[in-house]
């Protein structure tokens, strides 16, 4: 397929800073894959000084495999395809040293921050699950503005700021004891590395000499500063993105980066993708009817050449049960008369808690789905064992890894062994590991205990002084058989089935590693302790986001959906307090409901269905059910109202009691006369 001449356009433009307005559907991926074949085969660049990045790695690969497709893999042996935060973690990896790390550091996901920042908290917040989450999200923000702890003390001007910023200086002061960073360390410090460092900031702008952004809008403020410090003022560089899409601004995204672009680079080209290849007309029309309705600084319109398609159908249902059993008598109609496949549909919602009437009414139709949000390989207990091990043997002050394994399978060092462990550490103000080393541990303990310690240390010792020699893929081999896992998890799985299944992962595992370790015509050979973090960066990006696949209809929310596409639709719970969520017309953020309504409206291909309920049960009681104003925007001709009744607002309703009562008030008056 040729490419239409804005795309052609944004493809050839690489004289100077460049912004892709590229509108859902329109082949964004096309331009930037193929611009990165433009710019070796046509510009004299050599792949491994370019660089894209996304914030996905599915995103990631699937951009990697269309590259190599489009200008073959040898030509695009070096090119830099990644997510953000491995970026970031490439910097860090490089400059370790001018950083201050060891070279084998760890790297903490976020159910190990959450760990480590319940136990700093225990007397002050006593595990109270909300305020550890309110923690959590507002040291990622921190971060996120490039605001360290010693700045968040000064700005903190109410307890529980002053509560929170003094937990984050004493979460970064453990994390930096345990030579450990977490997801959003990934960023911030290498922002804050080039920002400082002249030398370092110059190295990485000769090494990237053209870099490409995807989804720009969802950059937050130290992403926005890192690529403005790796393209410096020589500024060659594309990023693609789209005001309209921007849904995260509750992770830190700030669509409003695409307006600072202009500011800091006077000269920024702007090219607007404005073909839709997705979607039909009809669809089209309806979503950009609804996004005019927000302020815009870039003007866009979608189009298809598409035909103008089957009209937008609204269901009604009287409560949530019936609006499920709704939707499934739709699908299993519509598949026999159109002939189709499950995985052909999706069911788009809001919020999580949405799906379990939907989960419920598929099942009992024997309807298979796919729930987006599963458990993601690496959340397993045997993967997260094995990592756990892997972990431990790269970095042995890694505590939280340390724990997890110290008695798994069970080795005789109980928790009141680990206490004395614990207290000794904490008194030699050394880790876990290193304690358990320490001649000085036979003054805690003896016996049993101690050579249960000692031969644990001395067996990681051993393992890790083996993978550091060169040969790592034996180590791990070796490693899970001497712990005896396979036996262990035959002894305390469910059933030998299941035990089978674990040892498959562990077995899909180790291939990973292998593969990393080894390399292949794309990707050079990496040390463990690198496979070892960037298996971990792998998860944290990857959990709750498994690929769908399969011929099962898909479940998930809107965020959820994006980059998505599927020929059947369903938008369920178009209602106020749903979509627009409740808390958004509370703080006034509507705006970006109405971006996440746009976004779901842009994912179907054919056909697309709006359900609603006149009640739903919430905290107990039947709350009735306002139509979103979302529905209401939208153009009333492409909508057909499958119960032929329009709902009315609260304010429709009123009107007419009041009309009708005035017109009961003129019959009256009539006949007295």
């Amino acid at each position: 397929m040729q490419l239409n001449p804005n795309q052609d356009l944004a493809v050839k433009y690489v004289s100077g800073p460049c912004l892709v307005l590229a509108g859902a559907g329109s082949g964004k991926t096309r331009v930037i894959t193929n611009k990165i074949a433009y710019l070796v085969e046509e510009c004299g660049y050599q792949a491994r000084h370019i660089a894209a990045v996304t914030f996905t790695n599915k995103a990631a690969r699937e951009m990697k495999e269309r590259v190599g497709q489009t200008m073959g893999r040898k030509a695009a042996r070096g090119l830099w395809v990644s997510t953000f935060h491995t970026l970031g973690l490439e910097i860090i990896r490089k400059e370790v040293k001018t950083i201050g790390l060891k070279s084998n550091f760890s790297l903490f996901d976020d159910q190990d921050s959450l760990a480590l920042l319940k136990e700093l908290t225990m007397e002050q917040i006593d595990g109270d699950k909300d305020l550890l989450g309110q923690l959590v999200n507002q040291i990622s923000n921190w971060k996120n503005d490039l605001i360290l702890p010693d700045d968040a003390i000064k700005q903190a001007r109410d307890p529980k700021a002053v509560l929170f910023s003094q937990s984050y200086k004493l979460y970064q002061q453990h994390l930096k004891a345990y030579n450990a960073l977490d997801f959003d360390d990934l960023i911030l410090i290498p922002t804050l590395l080039l920002q400082a460092n002249e030398i370092v900031r110059t190295r990485w702008q000769q090494r990237i000499r053209y870099l490409l952004v995807d989804e720009y809008q969802d950059t937050n403020t130290s992403q926005y500063l890192l690529v403005k410090l790796l393209v410096g003022e020589r500024a060659r560089f594309t990023v693609v993105g789209d005001d309209d899409q921007s849904i995260y601004s509750w992770r830190g995204a700030k669509p409003q980066n695409l307006v600072l672009l202009s500011k800091d680079f006077p000269s920024l080209k702007l090219i607007k993708l404005e073909q839709n290849y997705r979607s039909s007309g009809r669809i089209l029309k309806a979503a950009n009817i609804l996004i005019a309705n927000n302020p815009h600084v870039f003007d866009k319109a979608l189009f298809s050449e598409l035909a103008f398609g089957e009209s937008i159908k609204v269901l009604q249902a009287n409560n949530e049960e019936q609006e499920a059993e709704r939707v499934v008598a739709e699908i299993i109609r519509h598949k026999f008369v159109r002939k189709t496949e499950f995985g052909q549909y999706a069911i788009l919602y809001r919020g999580n808690h949405q799906a379990r009437v939907f989960e419920k009414a598929l099942m009992t139709n024997r309807i298979p789905y796919k729930l987006s949000g599963g458990t993601s390989f690496f959340a397993r207990a045997e993967i997260k064992d094995i990592m756990a091990y892997l972990r431990l043997l790269v970095n042995p002050d890694d505590d939280n890894a340390m724990l997890r394994v110290v008695n798994v399978p069970k080795r005789g060092i109980g928790p009141a062994t680990l206490e004395k462990i614990g207290a000794l550490a904490n008194e030699l103000e050394q880790s876990l590991f290193e304690t358990a080393c320490d001649s000085r541990l036979s003054h805690v303990l003896s016996g049993a205990a101690l050579a249960a310690v000692n031969q644990f240390t001395r067996f990681l010792v051993e393992t890790a002084d083996r993978a550091e020699r060169g040969d790592s893929v034996a180590a791990l081999r070796t490693l899970v058989q001497t712990i005896d896992y396979e036996e262990y998890l035959y002894e305390t799985s469910a059933s030998p089935k299941a035990a089978e299944m674990q040892m498959k992962n562990i077995s899909e595992l180790y291939r990973w590693v292998t593969e990393m370790l080894e390399g292949d015509e794309l990707d050079e050979p990496m040390t463990l302790a690198q496979v070892v973090t960037r298996l971990t960066l792998r998860d944290m990006m990857e959990r709750n986001s498994e690929d769908e696949g399969g011929d099962q209809v898909q479940l998930m929310t809107l965020h959820s959906s994006k980059g998505l596409e599927y020929p059947y639709c369903f938008m369920v719970g178009m209602e106020e307090g749903f979509l627009p969520h409740q808390s958004s017309i509370d703080e006034d953020n509507v705006e970006e409901e109405r971006r996440l309504a746009y976004v779901g409206i842009t994912r179907a291909q054919q056909e697309l269905w709006f359900t609603l309920c006149r009640e739903r049960r919430q905290y107990g009681e039947q709350v009735t059910c306002e139509p979103s104003r979302f529905l209401l925007e939208l153009p009333q001709d492409d909508l057909e109202w499958l119960d032929r009744r329009q709902p009315q607002t609260q304010t429709q309703r009123e009107t007419r009691a009041r009309s009708n009562i005035a017109n009961l008030r003129a019959m009256l008056n009539n006949d007295k006369s």
